[in-house]
């Protein structure tokens, strides 16, 4: 039902998020076509936050569903029948998790500052603390989002990831410029700066999916219980939202996850 991201001859775009530039209106009915895709039923309670990139995981119950604002975490697990748990996301990577065998449910945001503080970790252990959920109970699947291919980071990234995981630095590429131009006539790019200096050369890209996977594993899930579920964000524009492909002009997807009554 949202027009406001697509262009003016193309069929509307199902934008989940309520941002500035969208309609309350139009947001509002994506949500129900999504409820009504999942379950059936169009009124099934569909839960959001409000995400600032944290590590905080809530408990939600079908309470949470009549609040006026959504609360302020970057997770949520329940055990509750008959509502769906939501994060939203637009390049960060949404990790989902099930315990079938004590019918609980996770579902955690995780851009690189929440992966560094280990959300998707801390939201296993919530899941164990507060329903007894056993790790090889557990399965899990890693959203799309904006991949190694493409997520240049500084060296302050780096850093923090090293100063959090002994395998940080397996996490990071180093990936060259693409451009064509600079590839076939290199000596127009040279420059006079001390090495280190120039602009030019390899880029450093994050591996958020594969730090996500090395969470779940350390948390206890099985290698075969973790599926990797669609492709970059930034490479895929006609499948996805992406806030640094579109230069912050973009809507929200989601991934959510329930219990059937």
């Amino acid at each position: 039902m949202s027009r406001v991201y697509c262009a003016e001859d193309a069929p509307g775009e199902l934008n989940l998020g309520f941002t500035a530039e969208d309609a309350c209106e139009a947001v509002a009915a994506n949500r129900r076509l999504l409820a009504q895709a999942i379950t059936g039923d169009s009124s099934t309670p569909l839960i959001a936050l409000k995400q600032f990139h944290s590590n905080l995981v809530v408990r939600t119950t079908a309470a949470d569903a009549l609040r006026e604002r959504p609360r302020r975490a970057d997770g949520q697990i329940t055990s509750e029948l008959g509502i769906l748990l939501a994060v939203q996301t637009a390049d960060c990577i949404p990790v989902i998790v099930a315990d079938r065998k004590r019918r609980v449910v996770g579902a955690f945001h995780a851009g690189w500052r929440g992966t560094v503080k280990r959300i998707a970790e801390i939201g296993v252990g919530r899941m164990r603390l507060e329903f007894g959920s056993q790790p090889e109970d557990l399965i899990a699947a890693i959203g799309p989002g904006n991949r190694v291919c493409c997520y240049a980071v500084g060296e302050e990234v780096l850093s923090e990831f090293e100063s959090q995981f002994r395998y940080g630095r397996e996490l990071f590429r180093e990936v060259y410029d693409a451009d064509v131009v600079r590839q076939k006539y290199p000596m127009l790019f040279l420059t006079q700066r001390a090495p280190g200096h120039s602009p030019i050369g390899p880029s450093l890209h994050v591996d958020l999916i594969e730090a996500n996977r090395r969470q779940l594993l350390d948390a206890g899930l099985k290698p075969e219980s973790i599926e990797v579920v669609g492709g970059c964000t930034q490479c895929h524009p006609q499948y996805f939202y992406s806030h640094r492909g579109s230069r912050g002009h973009t809507g929200r997807m989601m991934a959510v996850v329930g219990i059937r009554s």
